[in-house]
């Protein structure tokens, strides 16, 4: 079933989403070499404790961390760890916050020193694939939209698009109905409506985008050992351009 939020339930998303992206602030400003994704994780749990917030994701199907912390070729769902993180490393940050019962979901990449130009470049473009992606994300619009213009730049770019892993509806679980893929055809797919407020979260690799599953269960990775960088919104969906709740530009 898929559901149209109320302004109220919105309100308490974005309420969800500051907390979200204040933490994520500051989590930039400890992503340095010699510092471990499991200080990150401590560090968040804290963070939201201190915002009278919550990690959705601890919990979730036997999740056992606030946040996925997944380095140089793990796609998703990667566990934090001890090991120190190397200058070079790129790691995506992923959290869910609940606030009240309202839901944010957002996932960023980080450079940890110096980044080879190549791994810079992955970045740049699976942000910019972000956006894309949000542009078509407008009432009247269908899903297959959201996604061709994401796999259309991404591949026009010489990279790959991930398909075994979505966005999705979010609000006042974590994840709902409809699921979001990152690639398709234009004009295809269920049609967006005012009041829905879903997830856009490209996963773009290096080289192939296979996918495989480590033996924690969680924890995705590319076949090839090719780096993989991913950028998520939660975004609303209005009859005008959508609204990204967990934007981190604003004011």
């Amino acid at each position: 079933m898929i559901s149209r939020k109320s302004k109220r339930e919105i309100e308490k998303m974005q309420a969800a989403a500051d907390v979200l992206v204040k933490c994520h602030k500051e989590i930039a400003k400890m992503m340095k070499p010699g510092i471990t994704t499991m200080e990150i994780d401590a560090f968040t749990e804290k963070f939201l404790e201190e915002h009278g917030a919550i990690p959705e994701q601890k919990g979730y199907n036997g999740y056992p961390y606030a946040i996925c912390a997944s380095i140089n070729d793990e796609i998703c769902h990667g566990f934090p760890r001890h090991e120190k993180l190397k200058d070079g490393d790129i790691v995506t940050i992923d959290m869910v916050v609940n606030l009240d019962g309202g839901l944010a979901d957002s996932a960023w990449t980080y450079a940890v020193g110096n980044v080879d130009e190549k791994g810079l470049r992955l970045m740049e473009v699976t942000k910019t694939c972000l956006y894309k992606g949000i542009e078509q994300a407008r009432a009247g619009n269908r899903i297959g939209d959201i996604g061709h213009a994401i796999q259309q730049y991404a591949e026009g770019e010489g990279f790959s698009v991930v398909r075994d892993f979505t966005g999705h509806g979010i609000g006042p679980t974590l994840h709902e109905d409809p699921h979001i893929p990152h690639f398709g055809l234009p004009n295809k797919g269920l049609r967006l409506k005012e009041g829905m407020v879903i997830t856009i979260e490209p996963m773009i690799n290096e080289d192939s985008w296979h996918s495989q599953m480590d033996s924690n269960n969680w924890t995705a990775r590319t076949i090839d050992q090719g780096r993989s960088a991913q950028y998520e919104h939660t975004i609303v969906i209005t009859k005008d351009k959508p609204i990204i709740l967990t934007d981190q530009d604003k004011e």
